[in-house]
């Protein structure tokens, strides 16, 4: 991210190829996964704590079956759910893999999404907090600057809740429990792993709902242009 001008109107560089490119697949993958997901989900959808988890044992959520427009397919097909899943999922993780060690090269971790030291005081947070409920965007030079609540929301997606997300998905795999047994006493077996998975599933489609809106507030042209060629237009500062 080019932070070198204070100008407010000029259009610079904001986001590096990479962070693209990952951005709108990490998009097309994400819809993927969790549509084909939802349809998996159907088969039983009920959720468990341990080794076990069928009819006859206790269930701590207990769903109706999700409507076709949200699944992949349309409608109920459990192996050709399965298909998409699983076609999409190993893209996903070495994109992620890919995504770390790029950003590790290039700094972009270090430069960007890294605190620094006077962004974690409680004084700075709370009044980011305020900033984001009153809906005053950064503007000027700070509008090409992550801000302390963005840093901690990108770098919880992209350093817990999807690495979690692809272990809790190894996890339910036989295959995978045959290799590397460890993962079901990790997270203290597969219907404990399947309850995590769907869990984080909607922690990201909670996180995509907001990002959406902030993109919307914050204006969409500018901000999407800026995600798809990189240029984006720095806002006026406020009177």
């Amino acid at each position: 991210m080019d932070s070198r001008t204070d100008n407010a109107g000029m259009v610079v560089r904001r986001h590096r190829l990479s962070t693209r490119l990952w951005h709108w697949l990490n998009a097309l993958l994400l819809y993927v996964l969790l549509t084909s997901g939802l349809g998996i989900f159907n088969a039983h959808p009920r959720l468990y704590w341990g080794q076990y988890g069928a009819n006859p044992d206790h269930a701590w959520l207990v769903l109706e079956r999700f409507g076709g427009w949200i699944t992949l397919p349309a409608r109920y097909n459990l192996s050709m759910s399965r298909h998409w899943h699983l076609a999409a999922a190993p893209i996903f993780a070495f994109a992620l893999l890919f995504y770390m060690l790029w950003s590790l090269a290039n700094r972009h971790i270090a430069r960007d999404l890294a605190f620094r030291r006077d962004e974690i005081r409680p004084r700075h947070i709370w009044q980011d907090i305020k900033d984001h409920a009153r809906l005053r965007f950064p503007t000027g030079a700070a509008a090409l600057r992550y801000n302390v609540l963005q840093k901690a929301s990108y770098i919880g997606v992209i350093f817990v809740a999807l690495p979690l997300i692809i272990l809790t998905g190894l996890t339910m795999s036989p295959g995978m429990n045959a290799a590397w047994p460890w993962l079901v006493d990790l997270f203290g077996g597969r219907q404990s792993a399947r309850s995590i998975h769907f869990l984080t599933a909607f922690a990201l489609v909670a996180f995509f709902l907001v990002h959406i809106m902030m993109v919307l507030l914050a204006g969409p042209l500018n901000e999407v242009r800026s995600m798809i060629s990189g240029r984006y237009r720095i806002p006026k500062d406020r009177p």
